[in-house]
């Protein structure tokens, strides 16, 4: 478990990845590496992942083939950039949001246009079967970064950024296009699937969906 506070952004050493079967990941860092044993978990670009080697310059992680097709790391290239953080434990503040490192699917970075006084607006695509999560003033884990949404019209994405997020995390590496990695907030998904099985309001799946009219008909 993680907060989506990144901690260091790390450097692609190697990456193998093949078009069937496992992969491979090799991540050179420094500032997060005494908190890595082998064994532990490691949230990549808002991917968790476990350590199965480390040395002196950094830690290598396999990649599942789940993981290659749920995230956008099929970007990813030696001298790519990507946000690192290590987990969560009882002494460490939550200055963001609850954050599982279980990648929901990915947005299409559309741009980072200024704001004004070194401000930034992110702009992301998203999926409509991610959209739907989505609320003005909630949270959401972009490439692991805990955010705030702005504003959602459609199927796109606005997020204010912060000159400090600028400077210190992989946001200004990306490029028009590139698949970034999204997490929801984990509550909206439950009390999605909550109420579409409550007893005596079973309804098509397309109508099931979560939405302010169903919440204020469910007495929420």
């Amino acid at each position: 478990m993680f907060t989506g506070i990144i901690e260091e952004v790390g450097t692609v050493a190697e990456l193998t990845t093949p078009q069937s079967g496992a992969g491979r990941l090799r991540i050179q860092c420094s500032r997060i590496l005494p908190k890595l044993d082998v064994s532990a978990s490691v949230c990549v670009s808002g991917c968790c992942l476990t350590v199965v080697r480390r040395d002196d310059e950094g830690f290598w992680c396999d990649l599942a083939p789940e993981t290659l097709a749920r995230t956008g790391f099929r970007r990813l290239q030696v001298g790519a950039q990507v946000n690192l953080e290590g987990p969560l434990t009882l002494g460490t503040p939550l200055g963001g949001h609850i954050v599982q490192g279980h990648v929901d699917g990915t947005g299409a970075f559309v741009g980072l246009p200024s704001a004004g006084d070194e401000n930034y607006w992110l702009d992301v695509d998203v999926p409509p079967e991610l959209a739907r999560y989505l609320v003005e003033k909630g949270s959401v884990a972009v490439e692991g970064i805990s955010l705030t949404v702005a504003a959602i019209e459609n199927q796109r994405l606005r997020i204010a950024i912060i000159p400090f997020t600028y400077e210190n995390t992989n946001l200004r590496s990306l490029q028009p296009g590139d698949p970034v990695n999204l997490e929801c907030d984990v509550l909206a998904k439950y009390v999605e699937k909550l109420l579409a099985e409550r007893p005596g309001t079973a309804r098509p799946r397309a109508e099931a969906r979560l939405s302010l009219d169903r919440l204020r008909e469910e007495g929420f």
